[in-house]
């Protein structure tokens, strides 16, 4: 039994967390907006609401990474994570046409790892300015018990600004408007219960060739944040709605912002399919079951008017995006997406 009976002998080491603060100072800083009061250290982020609107909205998303951090902490592939983490919460926030203003995250760890949670850390940093939105706070926990040694969990939430009469909620979509899809970087955060069922059937898969990378690189890559193009895109086109594809896949995902009484119908071959989903269906994995669990090389995808859609296309491109239309909006798959 130790001798003295301390918060650091049972498990929780206080300095360990104070010299992670100091480590991601640099990185916190560079995402810090005009808006920002005071810094870190504080029990509350302190943030001004911008200048300059009218009828200001809050829009707030939380979300997690999943278990893809299995998968990055068997493979010390610990620096994207953070960014999955800012893309999960920001890439909801603006379907709905607000720009994301700051970040908090939760990490939490039964022993912490300063290494390691830097990392963790300076990659959410690296989400939060493609997001453009201050890392405003967070916490670090250690939870001795809670989980195996060596493992973290990572939660985060966003919160946006609208304009009132700007918001996009697809109320708008019309019969014949053109859907276009974005291109995802991958798997991006969603499905890897499945795809880790996947690599235990076929364990010599994980270092086989994908592309130009590994399977395993190719699973790990971060997921895309699609803000800055997307702001591009709403103040230059006539926007009617945005489907972030996350669980639930394109299936699941476009139906949630079309009016009642409209599907759609996307055409596969308009668009390029990542490597690792053809993996996935190789090894068994059905086509329905990939467009109700997986993106299928569509992170985001945006409806506008048939007219628009070339001048959509240009914008996006021009933003770094790798666009396409996809297929468009109908009557006849009422609340459905057909895929052909």
């Amino acid at each position: 039994m130790p001798s003295k009976l301390t918060y650091k002998n049972a498990g929780v080491d206080i300095d360990a967390g104070e010299a992670l603060v100091e480590r991601i100072k640099a990185p916190v800083a560079r995402t810090l907006r005009p808006e920002v009061i005071g810094g870190l250290g504080g029990f509350g982020g302190l943030f001004r609401v911008p200048t300059g609107y009218k009828d200001p909205v809050l829009v707030a998303g939380t979300d997690g990474v999943g278990t893809k951090l299995k998968l990055a902490i068997e493979h010390d592939a610990h620096d994207g994570v953070g960014i999955d983490l800012v893309a999960m919460c920001a890439n909801d926030v603006i379907v709905q046409g607000a720009e994301p203003l700051f970040f908090l995250d939760y990490f939490v760890t039964p022993r912490l790892d300063v290494d390691v949670a830097e990392r963790v850390i300076t990659g959410v940093a690296r989400g939060c300015e493609l997001a453009g939105a201050a890392l405003l706070g967070g916490e670090t926990a250690e939870h001795p018990g809670m989980h195996q040694a060596g493992e973290y969990d990572l939660a985060g939430f966003c919160v946006g600004i609208v304009e009132k009469d700007r918001i996009i909620d697809g109320s708008r979509i019309a019969a014949g408007d053109a859907v276009i899809g974005l291109a995802s970087s991958g798997v991006h955060s969603n499905g890897f219960s499945l795809i880790r069922r996947v690599l235990e059937l076929h364990p010599d898969d994980a270092n086989a060739p994908c592309g130009d990378t590994t399977l395993i690189d190719a699973l790990l890559v971060p997921t895309r944040i699609y803000v800055r193009s997307l702001l591009a895109l709403i103040a230059q086109a006539d926007v009617r709605g945005i489907a972030h594809i996350t669980g639930g896949g394109l299936l699941e995902n476009i139906p949630r912002v079309l009016p009642a009484g409209l599907g759609a119908r996307l055409e596969s071959s308009r668009w390029s399919r990542p490597p690792v989903f053809d993996w996935l269906e190789r090894r068994g994995v059905e086509p329905r079951e990939l467009h109700r669990t997986f993106n299928c090389g569509l992170g985001m995808i945006v409806i506008v008017p048939p007219g628009a859609a070339d001048d959509a296309i240009r914008i996006l491109r021009e933003a770094g995006e790798e666009a396409w239309i996809v297929g468009e909006v109908v009557p006849e798959a009422a609340g459905r997406v057909e895929i052909r």
